[in-house]
């Protein structure tokens, strides 16, 4: 793919296919953002993958320690039954959740791509999981010293969940920036579309050009996995510590 995206026009289709370009060239890249405008695309994705991985994390973090450590009616039942709700398929829901955002007048607009996927099951009930393991002892300390709910979450419940919080946030921007059902039905706005959405438009009318649409997968590509390698260590450190804690 990365190969095939510095070939020149036509090279990729002949007979057999090289492996490496006989002339590397940036022509198709060049073709992506400056004729085809995909910069823009590409800022649109970025925006709302890093909008929805720090709302999810702040979310779901504070649904998750009050599952875990606050006590409110019915809260057993009620984390049964978003256990419960996660064997529906999100399929499901998109027409529903398409009807209340066309009232709500949030169709076409990023808050309609980012808000039905900023509370999710899975990150509550992986933080529920992590924040399960804080000593209820140090959580009392701090009321008797005075500290109110918003104080303990803040300074020592988010601290101490950390790998898990980057674990949660990185889940989130790979499922927002390489997620394309959802944006191409709320946005009907082509300078509003993500990546995905705009490259699988581009691959309708340039359907031929292979090294194009190589460059254009490239672009899409990358970024995730920039990101997965830079907080690798991290992502890892909170997928193990949950794994240990089941």
């Amino acid at each position: 793919m990365v190969s095939a995206s510095f070939m020149s026009a036509g090279e990729a289709n002949t007979s057999p296919p090289p492996l490496v370009p006989d002339r590397a060239t940036f022509d198709q890249y060049r073709e992506l953002f400056v004729r085809l405008d995909m910069g823009r695309s590409f800022l649109n994705s970025a925006l709302l993958a890093s909008c929805a991985a720090l709302l999810s994390v702040v979310v779901n973090a504070a649904a998750g320690y009050a599952f875990a450590k606050l006590r409110f009616p019915a809260r057993g039942p009620l984390f049964a039954g978003l256990l419960a709700a996660m064997v529906i398929p999100g399929q499901v829901a998109m027409l529903p959740v398409f009807l209340l955002l066309r009232s709500m007048g949030l169709v076409n607009s990023y808050a309609g791509v980012i808000l039905p996927g900023v509370a999710s099951i899975f990150g509550i009930f992986l933080v529920r999981q992590f924040a399960s393991s804080v000593p209820d002892e140090l959580l009392d300390a701090a009321r008797i010293d005075g500290a109110g709910e918003l104080r303990i979450f803040w300074s020592i419940v988010l601290p101490l969940c950390r790998p898990i919080l980057v674990t949660l946030g990185v889940l989130t921007f790979l499922g927002t920036w390489n997620d394309f059902m959802w944006p191409l039905i709320v946005l009907t706005d082509d300078t509003k579309w993500t990546l995905t959405v705009a490259l699988a438009s581009l691959s309708g009318e340039h359907v031929q050009d292979t090294e194009l649409m190589m460059a254009g997968a490239v672009v899409t590509v990358l970024p995730a996995l920039l990101l997965f390698l830079a907080l690798q260590r991290s992502y890892i450190d909170g997928i193990t510590a949950g794994g240990i804690k089941e």
